[in-house]
């Protein structure tokens, strides 16, 4: 699948760091009607 600018992002759940130090489930869906930024940085948090 192909995703470019102003296509809507594929339905999705991830595991996401909050700054309270806690590892939380999200959903895309949890921000229906909202404005959102995605960023993505493969291979973050790893050492190579």
């Amino acid at each position: 699948m192909n995703i470019r600018p102003g296509m809507k992002a594929p339905a999705f759940e991830v595991q996401a760091y909050f700054n309270d130090g806690q590892i939380k489930n999200v959903k895309l869906s949890d921000y229906n009607g909202k404005w959102l930024i995605l960023f993505f940085y493969p291979a973050d948090f790893t050492f190579v």
